[in-house]
């Protein structure tokens, strides 16, 4: 295990053993210290006989705890002061956006129902539908996500899917005539078809913000803009990527009808997402937690704790998870749904059901060395926000960025470059989609990573890259064979991408070597969403023409485009 922890017998003490992957503790705190030879695991659940590191000769700190009674008006008070000051902390860390941008967004989603309204209606006349069926037809967006749920912050994007009726197809009528309607807005700029995607989609920005637009088919000629997609009506007959875009909108609808208290649930889970990505477990491409992970995570913590202040609905997130059962499926409490009955999930060791099916699981790409820094980091924040009378508690310690470079001595480099900006998007995107292979050749070869998800730049390096800096614990060996490593990666990148490739290059570098540039424990890096569209500029470009209107041309494709999905150009 990357930590153990128990309870002492004898009193209510939390016990951690720290190894080096572990910042449990702040530097100044007054802990007793005992030696590990006085104590046992007293919880087996925390330990897979199979899945164990072997421990760092380090010191077991132990958290007091008070054996006399105390004042619960003093308590109280004293959670009520906790409460106030974290929201001061989100409001310095600007996680709540202003007026203005709220305004600004609510504009934007508007402005595309209003396109996708018109180009629904356009779509319907290319079809020769009777006037009154054009008239009545229907299209809506329904945004999910951080921005569904109301956690976005100031420089969020937005996840919005496209709802349409059963007469406009995703190859001709969304990757074609949607996507140079939105292209010939002045309002739109860097659009990208993203289709080789598990969800095919669109990625633009709208006003200078992200936007994320897949698409889903629903088997009626209109579909209104209240659609309830949790009713079985509209949910007959799917295709499986309209299935799969619609599972984040249902998964989002859901946790807002589950949570006791929203107005509780979006502070928290806005301190969780800062906690998760200041500590390097926030991001499922590199086999750590996602949104709707954390999501799910927070409100199975609200579904229990109805009356809980936002102090105490934090603490109790920590202290839930610190003790979890892995892998017992986490899954919130719905009324509709039966209790029991549902199959288990063995393919993940972290299984977390999406509210919307009982057949269902997040996806998830955690790995042993993830789902150790992940509970490592459960408990690190339990041992923080346990205590109510501490007297040096502060929020500041349960945010600061995870100290690479102070708890690892080696590091794998992962550089990629391309010849542009754009290029590199792309490739970035698909070589990102594949981390979880090189994740585990790792584990395979050295026993642990700890893949940091933040992209950084070398200043010295002039040509278009990014990279990142992946820690190594001592494993069984420090001699790894980084270049049997790389080419080992380098065969599955190059499987499947139809693009023009970049350049990706592994190296094993000491903490001592790293560019100062990067400043691994100070959150300087920045994160870019995995998009490619693998299109070449220079192909020349030919029409496409309706399938329902001679001699109609409903846009332009490059000339070696799938004809599955043709291209729209962008």
């Amino acid at each position: 295990m990357a930590a153990y922890a128990c309870n002492n017998n004898q009193s209510n003490n939390l016990v951690v053993y720290p190894y080096n992957f572990v910042d449990f503790y702040p530097q100044n705190a007054n802990f007793g210290v005992v030696t590990p030879q006085s104590l046992g695991v007293i919880n087996p659940n925390l330990i897979s006989p199979s899945q164990v590191l072997v421990p760092c000769n380090s010191p077991v700190f132990l958290v007091p705890s008070f054996n006399f009674p105390l004042n619960p008006s003093v308590l109280d008070q004293m959670d009520e002061e906790r409460s106030l000051s974290l929201v001061q902390l989100m409001t310095n860390e600007g996680l709540v956006p202003s007026t203005e941008e709220e305004d600004k967004r609510r504009n934007v989603i508007q402005k595309l129902k209003e396109i996708v309204l018109a180009w629904v209606k356009r779509v319907a006349w290319q079809r020769r539908l009777p006037k009154e069926q054009i008239a009545e037809t229907h299209a809506t967006i329904l945004t999910y996500g951080s921005y569904g749920l109301g956690v976005h912050g100031s420089e969020s994007d937005i996840d919005a899917l496209c709802l349409g009726p059963e007469f406009a197809t995703m190859a001709e009528d969304f990757f074609v005539v949607l996507h140079n309607m939105l292209k010939s807005r002045p309002e739109v700029s860097e659009i990208h078809c993203v289709k080789d995607a598990k969800v095919p989609l669109m990625r633009f920005k709208f006003d200078g913000i992200l936007i994320d637009l897949p698409y889903a088919r629903l088997h009626v000629l209109s579909v209104p803009e209240n659609v309830d997609v949790l009713n079985p009506f509209f949910l007959r007959d799917l295709d499986e990527t309209s299935w799969k875009s619609l599972s984040g909108v249902r998964a989002n609808k859901c946790i807002l009808q589950l949570v006791p208290d929203l107005e509780k649930f979006q502070p928290v889970l806005r301190c969780i997402k800062l906690w998760a990505k200041r500590r390097g477990v926030y991001g499922n491409l590199h086999g750590f937690l996602g949104g709707v992970h954390l999501a799910i995570l927070v409100a199975h913590v609200c579904q229990n704790h109805p009356k809980g202040s936002l102090n105490t609905l934090v603490a109790n997130f920590f202290k839930t998870y610190a003790y979890w059962p892995w892998p017992t499926p986490v899954m919130l409490q719905d009324p509709m749904l039966p209790a029991a009955g549902y199959p288990s999930e063995t393919r993940s060791l972290m299984p977390i059901r999406l509210p919307c099916s009982p057949h269902e699981y997040c996806h998830s790409n955690i790995t042993r060395s993830t789902f150790y820094k992940i509970r490592t980091e459960f408990l690190r924040g339990h041992n923080t926000t346990r205590d109510l009378m501490r007297p040096d508690f502060d929020w500041h310690f349960l945010f600061e960025p995870f100290p690479y470079s102070k708890k690892y001595a080696r590091f794998v480099r992962v550089y990629l470059s391309a010849s542009n900006q754009d290029d590199l998007g792309d490739w970035v995107g698909w070589v990102k989609s594949r981390f979880r292979s090189l994740i585990l050749k790792l584990e395979e070869v050295q026993g642990l990573c700890d893949p940091n998800p933040t992209e950084y730049i070398d200043v010295d390096v002039t040509e278009p890259h990014v990279v990142f800096y992946w820690g190594l614990q001592p494993g069984r060996t420090n001699l790894l064979d980084i270049v049997a490593v790389e080419k080992d990666f380098l065969k599955n990148i190059h499987n499947g991408f139809q693009g023009s490739p970049g350049r990706m290059g592994l190296l094993v570098v000491q903490a001592s070597q790293l560019s100062k540039s990067s400043q691994l424990d100070f959150g300087s890096g920045r994160r870019t969403k995995a998009c490619w569209k693998n299109l070449d500029y220079n192909l020349p470009r030919i029409p496409v023409y309706s399938q329902h209107l001679p001699n109609y041309i409903i846009g332009y494709v490059d000339a070696k485009a799938d004809s599955k999905y043709p291209s729209a150009g962008g």
